[in-house]
């Protein structure tokens, strides 16, 4: 569904959207979970983290009648993202490796299928270049990423792991400096500092939870 959606939306606006799941997940977690309930803390801190990404990519939103399916899938997608921490909480007690194992083995049952008749890939011919990028992203975006999450699912929270989709335009500014010679602006700077914020008020929450 994000895949689709970013072909019709500004690059800016499906980072928004894709950052709004530290604030489903506060909802889900309340529901779903018996130790990620609401409290004012937990709930000042995400907002003062999607506020800094808002601010970031605040020039020139815009949604219409010509992109609104497309940032439908992809709030859609990043909601499934935290269903599927919710999920992946409830076997919790199973080991990292079985889970991320089944979870990209069930995928691929589930995507062949469905590329081979939207791609059709045996009729393509990828560059080498694009063939170490679909292996990179397999093993190690994927696979390694898949069992780093597991592990942080359980120890720190559905509501923490979340932030995640928080870091991920800041620092993917800052990586465009640094590889690309992009410019990093003072609202890139404030963005972070405001996400920083955030990520500390969540886990004083979390702190005073277990003190």
């Amino acid at each position: 569904m994000i895949a689709y959606g970013v072909q019709s939306v500004q690059s800016n606006l499906a980072a928004i959207l894709m950052s709004t799941t530290p604030l489903s997940s506060t909802v889900l977690g309340h529901f779903y979970t018996t130790n990620e309930k609401f409290n004012f803390i937990k709930t000042f801190g995400i907002l003062i983290g999607f506020s800094g990404i808002l601010y970031l990519f605040s020039d020139n939103l815009l949604i219409d009648e010509n992109n609104f399916l497309s940032a439908l899938l992809i709030l859609l997608g990043s909601t499934c993202y935290v269903i599927g921490g919710v999920l992946t909480l409830k076997i919790s007690k199973k080991k990292n490796e079985n889970v991320t194992g089944s979870i990209l083995i069930w995928a691929t049952i589930i995507l062949i299928p469905l590329v081979s008749f939207i791609e059709q890939p045996w009729n393509l011919t990828p560059r080498l270049d694009s063939t170490i990028s679909v292996i990179y992203l397999g093993f190690v975006s994927t696979g390694i990423a898949w069992l780093l999450r597991f592990r942080i699912l359980v120890n720190n929270g559905l509501i923490f792991q979340s932030q995640v989709s928080y870091l991920i335009p800041i620092f993917g500014t800052i990586l465009s400096y640094i590889f690309l010679k992009e410019l990093i602006t003072t609202k890139v700077l404030i963005s972070l500092i405001a996400v920083s914020v955030g990520i500390y008020f969540v886990r004083k929450a979390d702190y005073k939870k277990t003190t």
